[in-house]
């Protein structure tokens, strides 16, 4: 019988996690460090996580508790994931105090147990009083930096409280079916039959009651389904690609879109990619769900190097972005990312679209797709882009204006669709 882990070593882990974080580092790439037993993953994952979507309520809370900057990252990392739980589940703060400082024992040798334990009773004393402080505060409430704050406001002038509050919150667990193994009735059934709720919600989305290891899903090992959001999973209609088709995946890691499309119907299709890493991972895919294409590591601006001048029928240009759109599933994007990124990522997209262009048949689409909620990288990009091409024509269906802000069902994904004359 498996045993969750104690408190005390999830604490120790998810406090490495967020130093990591704030060192400069990514959370999946500390997650895999730290904690590689399944059971302390996922424990992490519900501590870590949390205390990252709210960083900027969780510093703003040590800076009024500490009165000098900590030198120790993991000390820092274990209060604010302390402060985290003790906010969040106050009817635990007994257990949470406690296994806080045998964990700070852990961490430091003993040496800053006294420090934890007094900021977090100092917390505890304190604590309406500067849960006021906090709510008044612009980036201690909306839990996000001031300048994507300002960003969201201005590109999202009616929904901007939405987006955040949505940038905050515990991501929904969508499934994607495998229609050329199942049907999504079908798989329902064998959910329900192994005591897993889901509901559909379109074509071959089915949406879990909560999130579990793909490990626990009946049939995944052997290709029935894929973890894939609604937004997401837009993709491959959006793009209308026909039987024999030929299509190109321009930034296809890991493979979501790829695979969806090639569930959907029969084409020929090249899955390109930039990282040698991520392009695995495009393959591994495949092959877990019994699907083929060509697989190129190579960046799609750097047109010679990958292509045969056969013309695509279609192009899904899913291009790299701030992934503002699905902060609440990498939280650590918030902190890790500087305003100026954002003018960065607009000229690489620039350049990649630009590129594929002319590669696009006559009479054949292009999807334009970014996981952004911010303008610069989405409408504007797209309007520039028409600009300068005036073969270009913009075809906006209903459907993709829905997605394009994240919301309880699906993250923000912003496409655009682009038919050459």
């Amino acid at each position: 019988m498996n045993h969750a882990p104690p408190l005390a070593d999830v604490l120790c882990a998810a406090a490495e996690i967020v130093a990591g974080v704030l060192a400069g580092r990514t959370a999946d790439s500390m997650l895999a460090a730290v904690a590689t037993e399944a059971q302390l993953r996922a424990a992490t994952m519900e501590a870590a996580y949390p205390t990252l979507r709210s960083f900027g309520r969780g510093d703003f809370l040590l800076g009024h508790l500490v009165e000098r900057s900590l030198r120790a990252p993991t000390t820092r990392g274990l209060l604010l994931v302390a402060l985290e739980r003790l906010e969040t589940r106050p009817d635990q703060a007994h257990t949470v105090v406690d296994q806080a400082v045998d964990a700070a024992g852990s961490l430091s040798g003993g040496r800053h147990k006294a420090l934890v334990n007094g900021v977090l009773r100092s917390f505890l004393r304190r604590r309406e009083e500067l849960i006021v402080l906090a709510d008044a505060d612009p980036v201690a409430h909306w839990r996000h930096p001031r300048w994507w704050i300002a960003r969201v406001r201005r590109d999202h002038a009616a929904d901007w409280e939405g987006v955040l509050a949505a940038g905050n919150s515990r991501p929904p667990m969508t499934l994607r079916v495998n229609r050329r193994r199942t049907s999504a009735t079908e798989f329902q059934a064998r959910l329900d039959a192994a005591g897993i709720a889901a509901r559909p919600l379109a074509e071959d989305a089915l949406r879990l009651e909560k999130p579990l290891p793909v490990e626990r899903l009946p049939g995944f090992a052997e290709g029935c389904c894929s973890v894939q959001d609604l937004a997401a999973q837009a993709a491959a209609g959006l793009l209308d690609a026909g039987a024999g088709m030929h299509v190109l995946d321009a930034c296809a890691a890991p493979g979501g879109k790829a695979a969806h499309l090639l569930e959907r119907t029969d084409l020929s299709l090249l899955a390109l990619d930039a990282d040698a890493g991520r392009s695995r991972r495009i393959d591994d895919n495949l092959r877990r769900l019994g699907l083929a294409a060509e697989l190129r590591v190579a960046d799609a601006r750097n047109v010679r190097s990958w292509w045969d001048g056969r013309r695509f029928d279609r192009i899904l240009a899913d291009v790299p972005c701030s992934a503002s759109g699905v902060v609440r599933r990498h939280p650590d994007a918030k902190w890790l990312r500087r305003e100026s990124d954002i003018a960065g990522f607009a000229r690489t997209q620039a350049e990649i679209i630009d590129a594929l262009w002319p590669t696009l048949a006559p009479g054949g689409k292009m999807l334009y797709a970014t996981c952004s909620v911010f303008a610069e990288e989405n409408a504007r990009q797209v309007a520039a882009f028409v600009g300068r091409h005036a073969d270009a024509r913009l075809l906006m269906p209903v459907a993709a204006r829905t997605l394009e802000l994240p919301d309880a069902e699906h993250d923000g994904l912003y496409y655009a669709l682009l038919e050459k004359a």
